[in-house]
C-alpha cells in the first residue's frame, strides 16, 4: 500500500515537470534547444593587459645582456702607483719631532710611518676612440704627482694593458681625465656614448659595469634603478678631508670599492651617470656624479687641465691646531691649558709670513681670549681675506706678537 502511494507521487512529479518544460522552454544548462532563440546582447570587454614586464615593454629579453656586451669593452680597470715619499708620512702634523715626546708616543705608529708606495684601484671608460678615459678623481689623484697609471683592456686585437697620464682633474667634482700615452699609431678604442642626465627620471632602470673589489671581478655588471635625483652627501677621504657633494645621483645598483670611475648606463647604452661613491652602512644605496656634469667642463679639464670655481672669499690663517688639556699642558711645561697649540703652518700661507712656527700657543686674537679651536674658527670667520690681525703667541714660555694679514682660503683645503 506504502509503495503503492509513492508510485502515483512520482508519477506525479514527473508529469508537472514535463508540462512546465513545454511551457517554459526550460533546459539543461549544458544542452542545445532545437527552438531559435534570439542571441543575447552581450557586451564587448577589452581584455586586461598583462602587467608588462622590461622585456616586455622593450621587446627585447636579451637588452641588458646586449647592453654590457657593448659597454664591457669601453670599460677599464684602472691601477695607479705613486712613489714612496722620501720622508715619513706625517699627513697635517708638525714637520718636527716633538721635544717631549708627547706626539710620538700618542701619535705613532701613524703619526711617523716608514715610507712606502701608495696605490690606488679603480674603474675608468672610454670616451674618444682616440684613447680618452673618463674617471673619478680620487682614484687617480692629480696631474703632476708623479703617479703611473695602467689601463687594463679586454678588446680582441688590442693589447692587454696601456699605460695613460692625466690630462685634467678637479677634486672637488671628482673628475679626472685620462690619455693612452703608449698606443701604436692608429689604434682606435671602443668609447661610449654620453647621454642626457637632465633628462633622467626615478624609477628607470640603471646598469653599473665596473671592478668591485679589483680586477679579480673585473667587468660586472649590475642592474637597478635611478632611486633618486639631486642628492647631497659628505664623504672623508683617505687623507681625512670631507668632502661636499651636490646634486648626485642615487642608485640601487649594487656599487662597492673599485666601482669608482665607472659607466652608469640607461637602458639605451649610454652613459648617464659617474659611478662615485656607495653609503657603508646601507644596502643598496650608490651614487653617481650625473654625466651632464662632465660634459659641462670636460673641454676645460682637456685644454686648461681643470676646472676653476668661482667660489665666495674665506678668510685663512693657515695653520692645524689642536685645544691643550691639562696632560699636554704638563707635557709642554706649560702654565694652564689657555689657548690652543699650533701643530704646523701651511707652506706659504700668511701664517708663515707672518712668522707663526709649529709648538707655538696662540692666547689671543686681537681682543679676544682663545681657550678652544672653536673660538679660532669663529674669528676668523667673522673677517674677510685682507683683514689684519693681532695674534697674542706665547712661544718658550715668552709672549709676542704677530700682525697676520688673512689670505683667501685655497679650494682644496675647503670643506663646504
Amino acid at each position: 500500500m506504502r509503495f503503492k502511494k509513492l508510485s502515483t507521487t512520482v508519477l506525479f512529479v514527473l508529469i508537472a515537470f514535463l508540462a512546465a518544460s513545454a511551457m517554459f522552454d526550460i533546459l539543461p544548462y549544458n544542452s542545445v534547444s532545437n527552438a531559435q532563440a534570439e542571441p543575447a546582447e552581450v557586451e564587448q570587454v577589452e581584455p586586461r593587459a598583462a602587467v608588462p614586464t622590461t622585456a616586455t615593454l622593450l621587446g627585447n629579453p636579451y637588452l641588458i645582456a646586449d647592453i654590457a656586451e657593448v659597454a664591457s669593452p669601453a670599460t677599464v680597470f684602472l691601477a695607479v702607483e705613486w712613489p714612496a715619499p722620501e720622508a715619513p708620512n706625517r699627513g697635517t702634523m708638525p714637520r718636527y719631532r716633538d721635544p717631549f715626546g708627547f706626539f710620538d708616543f700618542f701619535f705613532d705608529p701613524w703619526y711617523y710611518t716608514e715610507p712606502r708606495q701608495q696605490t690606488s684601484q679603480g674603474t675608468g671608460f672610454f670616451i674618444d676612440e682616440s684613447g680618452i678615459i673618463l674617471t673619478n678623481q680620487h682614484v687617480v689623484g692629480n696631474k703632476g704627482e708623479g703617479q703611473t697609471i695602467t689601463v687594463a683592456v679586454d678588446v680582441p686585437g688590442l693589447k692587454e694593458e696601456y699605460k695613460a697620464e692625466i690630462v685634467g682633474s678637479d677634486a672637488t667634482l671628482d673628475l679626472a681625465v685620462l690619455k693612452i700615452i703608449d698606443a701604436e699609431e692608429g689604434t682606435l678604442f671602443p668609447r661610449l656614448e654620453l647621454g642626457d642626465s637632465d633628462a633622467t627620471r626615478p624609477g628607470e632602470w640603471v646598469i653599473a659595469i665596473g671592478n668591485p673589489y679589483g680586477q679579480a671581478f673585473d667587468h660586472t655588471v649590475t642592474i637597478g634603478v635611478l632611486s633618486a635625483k639631486g642628492r647631497a652627501i659628505s664623504v672623508r677621504g683617505s687623507d681625512g678631508r670631507v668632502q661636499q657633494y651636490e646634486n648626485l645621483m642615487q642608485t640601487d645598483a649594487s656599487i662597492n670599492p673599485g666601482n669608482s670611475g665607472g659607466p652608469l648606463l640607461n637602458v639605451e647604452g649610454k652613459v648617464i651617470g659617474i659611478n662615485t661613491a656607495v653609503h657603508a652602512s646601507a644596502q643598496g644605496i650608490g651614487f653617481a656624479i650625473p654625466i651632464n656634469v662632465a660634459k659641462d667642463v670636460l673641454e676645460e679639464l682637456i685644454e686648461t687641465g681643470g676646472v676653476k670655481h668661482e667660489l665666495p672669499p674665506k678668510a685663512w690663517l693657515g695653520i692645524y691646531y689642536r685645544e691643550i688639556t691639562e696632560d699636554l699642558a704638563r707635557q709642554l711645561r706649560l702654565l694652564d691649558t689657555k689657548g690652543v697649540l699650533v701643530l704646523d703652518v701651511i707652506s706659504g700661507s700668511p701664517a708663515e709670513a707672518a712668522g707663526l712656527k709649529p709648538w707655538d700657543v696662540i692666547r689671543r686674537i686681537d681682543d679676544r681670549d682663545i681657550f678652544t679651536t672653536a673660538d679660532v674658527a669663529e674669528a676668523i670667520a667673522e673677517l674677510q681675506p685682507g683683514d689684519e690681525i693681532l695674534v697674542t703667541v706665547s712661544r718658550g714660555g715668552v709672549a709676542d706678537l704677530f700682525t697676520v694679514t688673512l689670505g683667501d682660503m685655497p679650494a682644496e683645503l675647503r670643506t663646504e
